[in-house]
């Protein structure tokens, strides 16, 4: 029998990986590495975090799948949970997959709620992968073979005050933006400009929707990132963190927004399903009660103080930047390099942009790792910054 290959859209990293526990993944020959890379984001909580694996399993042996049709307790539960960290001005919730899929919900509900078409995005945004997220996220390396996207479009320059009236204007349906670009460069936005987007969005009667994929859910030292700005957005998407390894997604929204929604408007089989709510429900309560936000800050500065410190003086390296526990150490090179090098040494860890090592650990982080993750990191740009002064790298 022919056996089937995986298509991969990855690089294949060249490790076969048994099993995972906590912040620490175990190859196949035995060796435990470090996990900064995290599945992008997703176990912030940590690998089989034992109150999430507890409450899917109890939901999986009681009803595991199920129409949003049909009402069921655990959603109820979810609710419950997720309305003790949504924050006020959100009285709405639905469930989907994945954070493109959020996106793609939000695109709807602006244009459903304004009548309007044009949305706007800015410079080293990304938002997913499907078409219509893929039309708001910037890169074109992303773009180019899946041409023509959404046309209704326009891109801001990320953090430039001046510009924001001219690319906001009286037609857009909705402003969608990441108060800290993830996949761009970690790349964190001004206050200034967070409030000049918002109010300019306010004035021309435009929703404005944060993009929380990967900042939320306490990832940044806050629940949701955009609360250090003093924003009150219209509808906020969330995922990644939000089901505790389990893939989920989430979009909030307002009475405004949700009383313009009808009937058919949208749809999906698996979103909102016992499992996820399940998920949610357990993510939520871990949140609440291991104090999950104020332990990423606490450790996210410690990092960044550290790697600030070892890294000064480093020719590769033009800055370290982020916020909690999304860090990124931008280079003067392509960070391949040293995402190989930290492999070898027992750390995982991925790119952002161009130039950018981005570290998206676990809150569960030791001060021991934190040493092991901050040695590693300078002992392979040294190596590197040494090969460039001998002109071999």
């Amino acid at each position: 029998m022919h056996a089937l290959k995986y298509l991969r859209f990855y690089e294949a990293r060249g490790l076969t990986m048994e099993r995972a526990r906590g912040q620490y993944v175990w190859g196949a020959d035995g060796r435990k590495y470090l996990d900064m890379h995290t599945c992008h984001g997703v176990a912030f909580l940590g690998h089989a975090h034992p109150h999430v694996i507890e409450v899917l399993k109890e939901q999986l042996e009681t009803v595991s799948v199920l129409s949003t049709s049909f009402h069921t307790r655990v959603m109820d539960d979810m609710l419950d949970a997720l309305s003790r960290v949504a924050g006020n001005g959100f009285e709405w919730v639905t469930l989907l997959n994945s954070g493109s899929e959020a996106v793609e919900l939000a695109i709807k509900l602006a244009r459903r709620a304004t009548g309007r078409k044009v949305l706007v995005a800015f410079t080293g945004s990304f938002h997913g992968r499907t078409l219509g997220a893929l039309s708001l996220t910037h890169n074109p390396r992303y773009r180019r073979a899946f041409e023509p996207l959404l046309p209704e479009v326009r891109f801001g320059r990320f953090n430039d005050v001046e510009g924001v009236e001219d690319v906001i204007k009286e037609d857009v349906a909705a402003v969608v933006l990441e108060v800290i670009q993830g996949e761009g460069g970690i790349n964190v936005a001004d206050e200034a400009f967070v409030r000049a987007v918002a109010e300019r969005a306010r004035e021309v009667g435009a929703l404005l929707v944060v993009d929380e994929v990967q900042t939320g859910f306490g990832r940044t030292g806050r629940v949701w990132a955009h609360t250090r700005y003093g924003i009150k957005p219209d509808i906020i998407t969330a995922g990644k963190a939000l089901g505790g390894g389990f893939p989920v997604s989430a979009v909030l929204t307002t009475d405004y927004v949700a009383s313009r929604v009808k009937p058919g408007d949208h749809g999906t089989t698996y979103g909102g399903n016992p499992l996820a709510c399940a998920a949610v429900k357990a993510a939520s309560e871990v949140l609440l009660t291991e104090s999950v936000p104020e332990q990423a800050r606490v450790k996210g500065e410690a990092l960044m103080r550290a790697l600030r410190s070892r890294l000064a003086g480093n020719p590769l390296v033009r800055d370290v930047r982020g916020a909690g526990l999304m860090i990124g150490v931008n280079l003067r090179k392509l960070p391949g390099p040293v995402l190989r090098c930290a492999q070898g040494k027992g750390v995982l860890l991925l790119k952002a942009g161009a130039t950018v090592v981005r570290a998206l650990p676990p809150y569960l982080i030791s001060e021991d790792d934190e040493v092991w993750f901050v040695d590693t990191l300078t002992e392979c740009l040294e190596g590197l910054a040494e090969g460039v002064a001998d002109g071999v790298a």
